[in-house]
């Protein structure tokens, strides 16, 4: 059966859309890769590796709204257009950096242009697929985070390597970004509600960030963003020197084991959780959030044996650890389908960019830092436990291991609030609908 050619146009989007948050993820992934070499180099604390990621993430979260708010209103694709130019250029930058702080500054304004991407992005996708195939988009958009992770985590370490340097990587991954860059401005956009089965009245609304904090369901989704960005962001961020310190890793090889852990992983994860999302969906209208509630339960169960058992084998941490984060890959794909789902189209960039500010403001933000302060305070505690007058690689070790304990934690919460939102979902989703068929009235 032929596609029609708005279909053929939404696949060829998505593609594009897919290439760009695979690089989004590349780009900000590099640092935590490269994170021992430049702890040396400037003679750094956990706290303060830990800063550099929380910085990027209060910029991005914070830019995030009125870029958001762009996207309801402006053109999506100059927007992201622009926004991956710029992050690419500045990721060049980046390898010129001299000190902490220049490298922190620099971070900070990748972080802007990063944030102009994904509201805008989802937003599109809302208007490019029905409700019945969005899982599946959502699925295929958010494959861009595990291939960039493993593209990152699987070369970042032999370009190290192969350059004897931690920034030549920043200056390779700014190439691709702006070839990008140039192809979205050529996007075809569709109209504002295309995909849905009641027609959108095109006036904007009055109002808009009221309109998306009264739903109820949108606030337990953002509050389990939260916990979730945490536990994911420390473990992107800290996974590395953890491996490299706890168990002894080179850094090629802790980068590739990283990789496995939480790239590899998402490749099966989004692409067959889309699919299960969607099914789960046509049985129960709150399915997609009752998988995704189980789900965290499988990942915190996985990751709290791995950490809590101690110095075992790599291979056993390596795979239970990537069990975990492949049942933790269905937040992605059930809830941000959630959200396209109890919000109006006229307003889901903004509910993006809403729901970002909360999982990054105080999700992806605290926890590199979080991390960072506890893997301090537990190092300086082995210390004195040893009865140690100088702080050692082997207390450093201790402690950044004692510190990712926050990891299931934070994974358990996310299931809590998981199971609230599913609780409410179904009487927001039905007002949603209520009132496009009101407003076309």
């Amino acid at each position: 059966m032929q596609q029609s050619p708005q279909a053929a146009n939404a696949w060829r989007v998505l593609f594009l859309l897919f290439l760009a948050n695979l690089f989004n993820f590349f780009d900000r992934t590099i640092p935590a890769i490269i994170i021992e070499p430049v702890r040396h180099e400037w003679s750094l604390s956990d706290f303060q590796l830990g800063l550099i990621g929380t910085a990027f993430t209060l910029v991005y979260a914070i830019a995030g709204v009125p870029l958001g708010r762009m996207a309801d209103t402006g053109a999506r694709r100059k927007i992201m257009g622009w926004g991956l130019a710029v992050w690419s250029g500045l990721t060049a930058v980046n390898g010129l950096a001299w000190n902490f702080w220049s490298f922190l500054l620099v971070r900070m304004g990748v972080g802007i242009g990063e944030a102009s991407y994904a509201p805008a992005a989802n937003s599109l996708i809302g208007d490019l697929f029905p409700a019945h195939k969005r899982a599946r988009a959502m699925g295929i958009f958010m494959l861009g985070l595990p291939l960039g992770l493993v593209l990152a985590f699987f070369t970042i370490g032999a370009m190290v390597k192969a350059f004897d340097s931690w920034r030549a990587p920043f200056f390779i991954a700014a190439v691709p970004g702006v070839i990008l860059a140039i192809f979205m401005f050529f996007i075809k956009e569709p109209a504002r509600g295309a995909a849905e089965s009641v027609q959108v009245v095109a006036r904007p609304l009055d109002k808009p960030l009221r309109r998306v904090l009264a739903i109820r369901t949108f606030w337990w989704l953002t509050l389990a963003g939260l916990t979730y960005n945490f536990a994911t962001y420390a473990t992107n961020s800290f996974m590395v020197p953890m491996l490299q310190r706890y168990f002894l890793m080179p850094l090629e090889q802790a980068a590739i084991a990283t990789g496995i852990i939480t790239g590899l992983t998402g490749l099966v994860g989004l692409t067959l959780g889309g699919w299960v999302a969607d099914k789960v969906h046509q049985r129960s209208e709150r399915g997609r959030l009752m998988l995704a509630a189980f789900s965290m339960a499988v990942a915190a169960a996985c990751t709290g044996y791995a950490l809590l058992a101690g110095r075992i084998e790599i291979g056993l941490f390596v795979g239970v650890f990537s069990l975990g984060w492949l049942f933790a890959y269905n937040f992605y794909t059930c809830v941000y389908t959630a959200i396209q789902d109890v919000v109006e189209p006229r307003l889901r960039a903004t509910a993006m960019a809403l729901f970002f500010a909360g999982l990054y403001l105080l999700g992806g933000g605290l926890g590199p830092v979080v991390v960072g302060l506890l893997s301090d305070h537990f190092s300086q505690a082995a210390m004195v436990a040893a009865g140690a007058s100088e702080m050692n690689e082997t207390f450093k070790a201790v402690g950044l291991h004692n510190a990712l304990y926050l990891v299931p934690a934070a994974l358990t919460l996310t299931m809590l609030a998981l199971f609230q939102a599913a609780r409410c979902f179904v009487r927001d989703a039905s007002n949603m609908r209520q009132g496009m068929v009101a407003a076309a009235a």
